[in-house]
């Protein structure tokens, strides 16, 4: 799940332990969280637009998904005019924090992992995505290179 460490990073997740992911406003970055994500599971926290973007740390789902309530109040940002509490159009989870890296994993490092090589974060069109689901193999591969990471 990505965010711009501007707005919301991974040292404010730690500061707060739990928050709600909101304001996603992609059909498709929706419905992973919506229909994908359950209580339980482990999620990295990618610091997007920052330097360097990568990967900062890991996070859990501690409620799954349900309607986002900025959606449907005009002074929120993220306010939709479409959206109604009978049809609500966009959707969150809650996550809580689980470990900051000591450094983010940078994504110029993560594309020459070859295990990522079929991964939706470096697939072209699905990297402006904020939530973008991994398989178990790029999870591990990841883990291993934040190991390293914390060895240097």
């Amino acid at each position: 799940m990505k965010s711009n460490p501007k707005f919301f990073s991974i040292h404010d997740l730690q500061r707060l332990g739990t928050e709600g992911w909101d304001g996603v406003r992609n059909y498709r970055a929706r419905n992973f969280m919506r229909d994908d994500m359950q209580v339980g599971d482990k999620v990295f926290f990618y610091h997007s637009s920052a330097k360097p973007s990568g990967v900062a740390g890991i996070m859990t789902v501690s409620k799954a998904g349900y309607p986002d309530p900025t959606q449907f109040h005009p002074e929120y940002r993220h306010y939709d005019p479409i959206a109604t509490e009978d049809e609500p159009r966009w959707y969150m989870v809650d996550v809580t924090f689980e470990q900051a890296f000591i450094e983010v994993l940078p994504l110029l490092e993560l594309k020459f992992l070859p295990a990522l090589e079929d991964s939706l974060l470096l697939r072209k069109g699905c990297q402006q995505l904020t939530v973008i689901p991994l398989e178990p193999k790029h999870w591990h591969a990841i883990i291993e290179m934040s190991d390293h990471m914390d060895l240097l």
